[in-house]
């Protein structure tokens, strides 16, 4: 088409839109000139010929207009130019031009009559536009008339009406605007008021009327300025909800929630408020001990409030560690009790509005999904919350080393500790596993170094005990000396004193409006401290006066009457206190004190009751250590008891168990008993049992520092073997044991035995208590403790009691005075011998001694029934031992020796309420046997084995020649020898 064009326009056609501009209605269609038209008739009128020649032309000339032919033609000529080949190439080109010419004209021709028929058509539209142009000038002319005439004048009042009411509102839209712009201030004084939700339903309702003006250039300003105030209102919410933490307040909380409720962040307040809560727990702590730390530092430079929480706790001294403790716990307190009161804000807001209104269910259950949220966080915050404590007074607990702490103080801490604990259990029902773990490797620790230094100031005391009689009350036990009830620790036992109705509530119910619980503990530590040095009875006189007090019975008694024992033959007259029966009486055995039966206990008894009080304290509070601290009490008794044994038990004649060693003290430079120690190892008196000598063994095996005696006996070697035991104690040089006229120290072993009697009691008293402090595990070890230890306090009387009865009498010298007898008499006597009443004067001055020592001390039924079984025992085997020396003695001999022990008897049932008289069967069961057959004392050797070798044999070669012969002498003297055999 293009190819066309372009030929139209070399021959002059135009194409018909491009007529059309030129074109008027009488201008004729061109007719081309002679000699084109000549030119195309000369050429070929072949049509195939034609068609092949345009066949013939290259692609090339009909690709599009921008081809330049004449640059083609030029690119094809060979390097070589041929001018007769040019000329035919020239000649080519012309018959393909002058083909497609003529192919042009045919078509043109062809068209002629269609294109001068449609130019007509054209001459005729453009004369019918000029007319309609005529038409519409001449109706605008008169439209314009009209509307000078009418529609100017009529619709000007309508257009002026309309343009007043869009002022109108316009007008109504700037005032609201010009509000909305001014709100801010009012905005800024409800903040300052802490009306939160009226500040957000104010903003609120602002942004609704700002979102309606939106097509206001202005209000686009006034939306972010809006939205800036919103976020600032909820920061100042959320300020305002951390606030809640430390101190609650209902209104104010009640405004905040509110406020995210209309917020619709109901949510998203509980999680803040529980950061909030983490918050306030590490700030309080750490502003706390912060505060100590620097008023304790002084002028310092170090810079305390860059340290770490855990760094900074052991910056805290000794001094203000309770204080800082106390004003931690009552920090922690507020914000537990802040924790607890918003709980119970919620849970009365859930059931005033469990009734929301039936038309709006979406509303009633996006409100359902917002409490129950709200309760499962608040239900799952208690222990997080309760952790966080426990870390952070864990950290503060062991961050001061509290072995060097008084006893006192610790307990301070661990009442404190006890009562947080108990605020844990109410608040969460946590056990407090965080907390009873790091105190207990504090007590742990604290204890072992103060039992030890307990354990050598009580052999200070006992190294140092003169074992003098503490006069107590009658009914004096141990719970009179530690005034706290085991199972209350401090704080609460004041608390429970306060009024029975408050121990059925919870600490949150008790202090819900005011107080705090661990202000009760400061306001009665100076009057517990007191309470409990005052009984003691060392620090308070009147407290002194009534523990210590003389009875009331000898209040109107004279200074002259006030004489502990009165012996008939002194003719004193009687005490107003004692009975007429007990003084008609000389021979009861019971010397008692005008006093009635008061508890016979030292200074060092007393100290160890109140140790032990101590001791029940602490397991009382930290349960987790029961078991330490019990087997520390197993010790104090144990070292009690080995040291009364060893002090008076003991003494230079051979002792039961030969793993003791022999004690060294006063008593060993007394005079050697050779008599009564034979008869003691012939007698089989079992004065130490095996239960006691395994005690004892094992005490001196777990407990005493052998090593440390001697020369170094008061000194305490740091060996890591050696660390947990304590040197043997020494007695006092200011007791003497070897005065005859004090009974070898009576006095004194009376007091330390029956203290340690009296301590066993007090032992046996607090068992069930100590059972149910126990953990099952170690109950066996109680169990032993006082079935193998505590039961056999009274065992020590015997090897104590039994050192006097064998030094009290001089059984030597009956011995001495028997040898002098002659038994081979031909005739029955009707006078008993001289020895029996030098014997009898014994005992009556042994009576006597011993009611001089009951002056100073009384002495118990059991122990005068000891000292009398004791000394009667021993001369009744002397009396065997004496008879069993005789060479020669008739028929008449052995009836004297009846004479002599029967008056003996007689005499001596008149000093004594003891029955049976100890080893009365043994004596005349001996001189009987005199009397036997040769069969009969065969069999009598056998069964009787309670006589010793010596005397068996003796009995024997006294018979002979009266009722035995050689021959039989002989077979009863091998079978004593056979009886001998197995014991060499």
């Amino acid at each position: 088409m293009q190819k066309i064009k372009s030929l139209m326009a070399r021959q002059g056609l135009k194409s018909p839109q491009e007529n059309m501009a030129d074109l008027s209605p009488v201008e004729n269609l061109r007719i081309p000139s002679k000699e084109e038209l000549r030119e195309l008739r000369e050429q070929p009128i072949d049509p195939q010929a034609e068609q092949e020649i345009i066949d013939s032309i290259e692609e090339v000339y009909f690709s599009n207009d921008s081809f330049d032919m004449v640059q083609h033609e030029l690119e094809k000529l060979p390097p070589e130019l041929n001018l007769q080949e040019l000329e035919e190439y020239r000649d080519k080109l012309k018959r393909q031009q002058a083909a497609v010419s003529k192919k042009v004209a045919d078509l043109i021709l062809e068209k002629q009559p269609a294109y001068v028929k449609e130019l007509e058509r054209v001459t005729a539209l453009q004369a019918n536009l000029k007319l309609a142009a005529v038409i519409c000038t001449n109706a605008r002319r008169q439209l314009s008339v009209s509307k000078e005439g009418f529609t100017e004048a009529s619709l000007g009042l309508l257009a002026n009406q309309k343009r007043r009411q869009l002022l109108t509102g316009l007008l109504k839209s700037l005032r609201t605007i010009k509000t909305l712009q001014r709100t801010d201030v009012r905005l800024s004084e409800m903040l300052e008021e802490e009306d939160y939700p009226g500040a957000i339903q104010l903003c609120l309702e602002c942004q609704k009327a700002a979102s309606t003006f939106k097509h206001y250039s202005c209000i686009s300003e006034l939306n972010s300025k809006l939205q800036d105030t919103l976020e600032q209102i909820e920061e100042q919410l959320d300020v305002a909800l951390s606030k809640t933490c430390k101190h609650f307040d209902v209104s104010h909380y009640t405004k905040v929630q509110l406020a995210y409720t209309l917020l619709g962040k109901t949510q998203t307040a509980m999680d803040q408020l529980h950061m909030h809560f983490t918050q306030a727990i590490h700030n309080t702590v750490f502003q706390v001990v912060l505060g100590y730390v620097e008023l304790c530092a002084g002028n310092a430079d170090t810079k305390f409030q860059k340290m770490q929480y855990k760094d900074l706790c052991t910056h805290i001294t000794l001094d203000s560690y309770i204080p800082c403790l106390t004003d931690l716990c009552k920090a922690l307190w507020e914000v537990m009790l802040s924790y607890y009161r918003t709980m119970q804000w919620h849970e009365e807001h859930d059931k005033q509005e469990n009734t929301p209104a039936p038309d709006d269910a979406a509303a009633e259950s996006d409100e359902l999904v917002d409490r129950s949220y709200v309760k499962k966080k608040l239900e799952h915050g208690l222990t997080r919350i309760w952790q966080d404590v426990q870390l952070k007074v864990k950290a503060y607990i062991l961050g001061t080393d509290m072995s060097n702490f008084q006893y006192d103080d610790f307990i301070v801490v661990l009442d404190v500790i006890s009562r947080l604990m108990q605020v844990g259990e109410e608040f969460c029902g946590s056990k407090s596993e965080v907390l009873q773990e790091s105190i207990k490797r504090q007590s742990i620790n604290y204890f072992k170094n103060y039992h030890r230094a307990r354990l050598e100031e009580l052999r200070m005391f006992l190294e140092n005990e003169t074992w003098e009689l503490c006069p107590v009350k009658s009914n004096f036990n141990i719970s009179q000396l530690h005034c706290r009830s085991p199972s209350v620790s401090p704080s609460r036992q004041a608390v429970s004193s306060a009024s029975p109705e408050q121990d059925q509530l919870s600490l949150f119910q008790q202090y819900l409006q005011e107080g705090n619980p661990f202000e009760m503990h400061i306001d009665h530590k100076e009057e517990e401290t007191e309470d409990v040095l005052a009984s003691n009875g060392y620090e308070s006189d009147e407290l002194e006066k009534s523990v210590y007090q003389d009875y009331d019975s000898d209040s109107d008694v004279p200074e002259e009457l006030k004489q502990d024992y009165v012996d008939e033959q002194t003719g004193d007259a009687p005490l107003k206190s004692v009975s007429r029966e007990t003084i008609r009486s000389k021979k009861k055995s019971d010397y008692n004190l005008n006093k009635s039966n008061a508890p016979i206990l030292t200074n060092t008894t007393l100290n160890v009751i109140r140790l032990v009080g101590k001791y029940m304290q602490m397991m009382n509070i930290l349960k987790p250590i029961a078991f330490d601290v019990i087997h520390c009490v197993s010790q104090l008794f144990d070292y009690y008891l080995y040291a009364v044994y060893t002090f008076f038990g003991r003494n230079d004649m051979p002792v039961p168990s030969p793993s003791l060693p022999t004690h060294g003290g006063r008593e060993a430079g007394a005079a050697r008993v050779v008599g009564p120690a034979c008869l003691y190892e012939s007698s089989g008196l079992g004065l130490i049992s095996s239960r006691l000598r395994t005690t004892l063994n094992r005490i001196q095996e777990s407990l005493i520092d052998m090593e440390a005696a001697g020369e170094n006996a008061g000194v305490h070697i740091p060996a890591e073997d050696r660390k947990e035991k304590v040197p043997s104690p020494h007695l006092s040089q200011m007791v003497v044991l070897t005065n005859s006229g004090t009974l070898y120290g009576l006095a004194q072993r009376v007091v330390a035995t029956e203290s340690l009697v009296f301590l066993a009691e007090q032992f046996e008293s607090l068992q069930s208590h100590l059972d149910t402090m126990m953990p099952a595990a170690k109950k066996p070890f109680l169990q032993q403790f006082y079935s193998q230890t505590v039961s056999t306090a009274s065992e020590l009387r015997k090897p104590i009691y039994w050192i006097v009865a064998a030094k009290a009498i001089d059984y030597e010298q009956m011995l001495a005075m028997m040898a002098g007898v002659k038994w081979d008499i031909r005739e029955i006597m009707s006078q008993h011998n001289v020895y029996v009443d030098v014997l009898l004067k014994e005992f009556e001055q042994f009576n006597k001694r011993l009611g001089d020592v009951s002056r100073h001390v009384r002495i118990p039924l059991p122990v005068s029934n000891v000292l009398w079984e004791h000394c009667i025992r021993l001369a009744n085997r002397t009396l065997v031992e004496g008879y069993a020396n005789v060479k020669k003695c008739s028929n008449e001999g052995r009836a004297l020796m009846q004479l002599d022990f029967q008056q003996f008897l007689m005499k001596l049932e008149k000093l004594t309420d003891l029955r049976p008289i100890p080893d009365k069967e043994f004596v005349e069961t001996y001189i009987k046997a005199y009397y036997l057959t040769e069969n009969d004392m065969e069999q009598f050797i056998k069964n009787h084995r309670e006589y010793s070798m010596k005397q068996l044999a003796n009995l024997v070669n006294v018979c002979l020649g009266s009722h035995i012969n050689k021959k039989a002498r002989q077979k009863l003297l091998a079978a004593i020898d056979d009886i001998d055999r197995p014991k060499r």
